[in-house]
């Protein structure tokens, strides 16, 4: 075979794993994203909120706050955006507080979506739920008692994101959900492409040892290292989408994808989510070295805990075999 009918090859394998990966997402998400719509037009997100209220006193915020972090959770952080935006004026946060409504955000937001993402992948969808949910909760405590005893962050924040005025259009909204949609498949098949290409170069094998030593602390193995730094980088569903497909080639085992998955649900998308929460004013002290600590940390405890329970109760709480 001459060397262009190899890349050739090559370039149809890649394209039908994206087609294939991509497909296999939007099974997932194009359902939830209509239903969270739907949820969103009648208004009965506001009553998901309403057990958070009185939870919000344990991270030093207003019970206002209780819906803009259910907006996120149920369905993500542009949504809880303009809802913050709109409870702002009435509702002054000072630096701190917003920083830590920012970590909450983004410990646990877009669940729906995100933890059936994990689930396809093998992690049991419960423990991954409260491992996000308590973990925000956690981590939004542990940042309210630092700012507060060292009184650090306690001026006014600066919001710079302005809510479009009025409600958005139906056909807008779709345009932009097809939108979202394309950018996934092609950034899925273009991290599918780049993962062989490494692969091939065997600049995998540099990338895995560089990152062994403090991946093997948190349970990951070398197979899933790769992945799980996309997913930090990236996002859940372009590293979780990668987890699918490499369990389901027998390249990652189930241990390695429950502890990759477990980190990248605590901390992912590094670059572009902070970025967001620092046009609401939070601090880089929580939402990216803060939250990387956190994560790894919790998840380095969470693998250890669990590597002591019995085979029987790891594959009933834990992680199964990816579909």
């Amino acid at each position: 075979m001459s060397r262009a009918a190899a890349i050739l090859t090559a370039l149809r394998d890649v394209l039908r794993s994206g087609v294939r990966l991509s497909l296999d997402l939007f099974k997932i998400m194009i359902p939830i994203i209509v239903g969270v719509k739907i949820l969103k037009e009648l208004g009965l997100i506001a009553y998901l909120a309403w057990p958070l209220k009185p939870v919000m006193a344990l991270v030093g915020l207003p019970a206002e706050m209780g819906l803009v972090w259910a907006t996120a959770m149920f369905n993500n952080i542009y949504s809880a955006f303009i809802v913050l935006a709109s409870l702002a004026e009435g509702v002054p946060l000072n630096q701190a507080q917003v920083t830590v409504l920012a970590c909450l955000m983004l410990v646990a937001h877009n669940l729906p979506i995100e933890l059936t993402i994990v689930r396809k992948s093998g992690p049991r969808l419960p423990f991954q739920f409260f491992t996000r949910v308590l973990g925000a909760l956690a981590f939004g405590m542990i940042l309210n008692l630092t700012y507060t005893a060292t009184g650090a962050l306690q001026g006014p924040a600066t919001i710079l994101f302005q809510a479009a005025a009025g409600p958005e259009p139906l056909w807008r909204w779709a345009l932009g959900e097809i939108r979202n949609l394309a950018s996934i498949f092609c950034i899925i098949t273009s991290l599918i492409g780049l993962m062989r290409l490494l692969q091939a170069l065997r600049l995998l094998d540099l990338c895995n040892a560089l990152l062994r030593p403090v991946l093997r602390i948190m349970g990951i193995g070398p197979r899933a290292a790769t992945i799980t730094i996309v997913g930090l980088v990236m996002g859940l569903a372009y590293g979780g989408g990668l987890i699918i497909h490499e369990a389901r080639e027998g390249q990652v085992e189930g241990r390695d994808v429950f502890a990759s998955l477990t980190l990248m649900g605590l901390c992912h998308s590094l670059i572009e989510d902070t970025l967001l929460m620092l046009l609401i004013g939070a601090h880089l002290s929580g939402i990216l070295w803060g939250r990387l600590l956190f994560s790894l940390v919790a998840t380095a405890l969470l693998v250890r805990i669990g590597a002591r329970l019995s085979n029987t109760a790891q594959n009933r709480y834990l992680w199964a075999e990816a579909r």
